[in-house]
């Protein structure tokens, strides 16, 4: 069945890990009889997640798609991982959903997952709705839960529902609107009984409906009025629904509703609220941008319109990949030809299927706000747009999280590393926030992502759906060489053999250059030779020697940076002078100049722009102070969040994603980018040397 734009919603459903987002998206499928027995994340068993790797670790690691039916409305449910290491899933959903169900656990509050998924979701312009879980539960609070989120999150959320008693007294929630209870019927399959509010409760009813009704009153200049003239009953419940769509569109109200997903209670009332809420895909506006004019253009939800779909979540193996795709306007047909601006060419659509978790079923096409997948597309990836041939059009992308964390991959196997480069492309199309690069000093392969067990759980998948075995480590310290005085040396190689001899003697002054982060070029070389003495075709010759020692290292095998070097005097042989011979001399002359020049290693620096919570700034900053940085300074950025200014060295803040987490307890984020290079303090510097050379031996 096809459902007219104004049918769909599309509903995002995102939370701290383990408040219960995939037991909720089972039971409103249950609620709805789009599933005939619910599935337990604890028997692996559910709708959502159906990857090994989440029923292996009972978690979410991949978005999933949902669909039910509710009042003849089509109700697109996308459930959201809500560990950190995951939220490019969330990016992913974020921007593809009409609205936003943030769940919180009723005995957590708001954790640092909840204020991710509100964070993400401001950023997007998402229309928000608070759905209050775990009612039932030991410690349950619903009345602290929300002042909570009013405090830490935004003074717009305001209950549209209140509970009747608490953790095992739970028995239903009271609709502030209608002024009814819903109590849990004794089937727990989401269906209620209807009742009166209970008369203790009524005056708590009456104090959150006023605070509910002041909210919504304020959306509307003409309701204000009818309000302050007749009070609360003055307004028809029309009016209230109007000022209440209001409000959750411009973001000044974000409704809560509350239940237990584990027991059904309150999901038929949030399924309602979803159609009463969240907008449908028909008042979407489209904001795209004209290939060939450059021009943007603002397109409906409607199927006359150009065709305009965005491919958010690609899963790939080694029989292909499978697209998700949301169509905004248009329709896109099976069995037909698009285009994709990225890659400027046109592709062949085969078969396109609705899905449900793993189930998929064959439709013929997908009109305009409906999700489904493309099989084995040959080149469209996440974040592609796909339109017609005849209007190319390009839609905003989804904004990844930059990666925070990198490691070196090894194979373990001849036979894995012939399989790496291709299983890694499979990665990427699944994972756009994982980043593939070679080192081009080791020739490694560096893997970054969000954090440790995000590499950890891709490196699982790489053995279970690709049979590719690697290991982590971390990535070698780019470390440098320098001078810190000038030398002299004279070289002279000679080799007499039964044939052609070789002969080359070269003397060289060396001198530190200042360091400057713009030079190209390591070595400035001079040529101060006169009257001859070395042949002008063997200068090119000592050069390259000197480069090649200077690539090698002397002290500790890392390259040589900001030298000059004067060759100014030497001896050439008539037969037996050969460029191999000047190559060598060069070398070996450098060597020992820079032995006799103080050399010293240095290391490389980075800067850091570390977000936290005010309480954990002094921690930050004493932390950076351990880890040999420098704060650099402090500013309360626009959210009220601290923005730490450092610069530490990369050997100390290689596992600083890790760190981080665990010192703000996940609410901290930062970013870092190479700064300089700086000395290695003389305290370490022996002990460097030693674990440097065992790599490289190693190497």
């Amino acid at each position: 069945m096809t459902f007219r734009p104004e049918k769909i919603h599309t509903v995002g459903i995102f939370g701290h890990g383990g408040c219960g987002k995939t037991t909720l998206t089972e039971a409103l499928l249950m609620t709805a009889k789009a599933i005939s027995r619910a599935g337990r994340v604890e028997d692996g068993n559910t709708v959502s997640d159906f990857d090994p790797d989440e029923q292996k670790r009972q978690m979410s690691i991949n978005l999933a798609v949902a669909p039910l039916e509710w009042n003849d409305d089509h109700i697109n449910l996308i459930d959201a991982p809500g560990y950190a290491d995951f939220i490019s899933e969330v990016a992913a959903a974020m921007r593809v959903v009409d609205g936003a169900i943030i769940v919180m656990d009723a005995a957590g509050g708001v954790e640092v997952g909840t204020e991710t998924a509100w964070e993400a979701a401001v950023t997007a312009k998402v229309p928000r709705i608070i759905f209050v879980n775990k009612l039932d539960r030991e410690n349950a609070n619903f009345f602290r839960t929300v002042e909570q989120a009013q405090e830490m999150l935004d003074e717009a959320i305001i209950p549209m529902q209140i509970p009747i008693g608490s953790q095992r007294d739970f028995k239903g929630i009271i609709s502030l609107r209608r002024q009814r209870a819903w109590l849990i019927s004794d089937k727990h399959d989401g269906s209620f009984v209807e009742a009166d509010t209970p008369p203790e409760l009524e005056g708590m009813e009456k104090e959150w409906r006023e605070k509910l009704i002041d909210k919504i009153a304020a959306t509307n200049d003409d309701l204000i009025e009818k309000y302050l003239e007749g009070g609360a009953d003055a307004l028809t419940s029309e009016e209230l629904q109007r000022g209440l769509r209001a409000g959750i569109a411009n973001g000044t109200i974000v409704p809560v509703f509350c239940g237990a997903a584990d027991q059904y209670a309150g999901t038929a009332q949030l399924l309602d609220g979803i159609l009463d809420s969240i907008p449908s895909a028909a008042r979407k506006v489209i904001q795209a941008t004209d290939i060939q004019s450059g021009q943007a253009v603002t397109l409906k939800a409607e199927s006359t319109e150009p065709l305009t779909a965005l491919v958010f979540k690609t899963l790939a193996d080694r029989y292909g990949k499978i697209s998700f795709v949301r169509v905004f306007s248009g329709v896109l047909e099976a069995n037909s030809t698009i285009y994709n601006p990225r890659t400027g060419k046109e592709e062949r659509i085969g078969a396109l299927h609705t899905i449900c978790g793993k189930e998929q079923a064959v439709v013929t096409q997908l009109g305009p706000g409906e999700i489904g997948v493309a099989n084995k597309l040959a080149e469209a990836l996440s974040n592609d747009t796909l339109c017609a041939v005849s209007q190319q059009l390009q839609l905003a992308p989804i904004i990844y999280p930059k990666t925070q964390f990198t490691a070196t991959i090894k194979p373990k196997t001849r036979s894995d590393l012939d399989k790496l480069g291709s299983v890694l492309n499979h990665i990427q199309e699944e994972d756009p926030s994982i980043h593939i690069e070679r080192d081009p000093e080791t020739a490694d392969t560096l893997i970054s992502g969000l954090g440790e067990s995000h590499i950890q759980i891709v490196t699982e998948r790489m053995k279970r759906k690709f049979e590719v075995e690697v290991d982590i480590e971390m990535p070698r310290v780019p470390y440098r060489e320098t001078i810190r005085g000038k030398a002299e040396a004279q070289y002279r190689h000679k080799k007499q053999s039964g044939g052609a001899g070789q002969f080359a003697d070269v003397t060289i002054r060396i001198e530190p250059l200042p360091h400057d982060a713009d030079r190209d070029d390591p070595l400035e070389f001079v040529n101060r030779i006169v009257g001859g003495v070395i042949d002008r075709a063997f200068i090119p010759s000592v050069e390259k020697g000197v480069r090649a020692a200077m690539k090698e290292g002397i002290i500790s095998g890392n390259p040589v940076l900001d030298v000059r070097v004067e060759l100014f005097d030497g001896k050439m042989h008539p037969v037996d002078s050969k460029d191999i011979a000047f190559q060598i001399a060069g070398h070996e002359a450098f060597k020992i100049a820079v032995q006799k020049a103080s050399p010293i290693i240095m290391e490389p620096v980075y800067s850091l722009e570390i977000s936290v919570p005010e309480q954990y700034a002094g921690d930050i900053m004493s932390d950076i102070n351990t880890r040999r940085g420098r704060v650099m300074g402090m500013m309360p950025d626009e959210t009220g969040r601290m923005v730490v200014s450092a610069q530490a060295p990369l050997a100390e803040i290689q596992r600083y994603a890790t760190d981080l987490r665990s010192i703000t307890q996940g609410r901290g984020r930062f970013s870092m980018s190479f700064d300089h290079y700086e000395d290695v303090p003389a305290h370490l510097l022996q002990d460097l040397i030693a674990q440097v050379q065992e790599e490289h031996a190693h190497h």
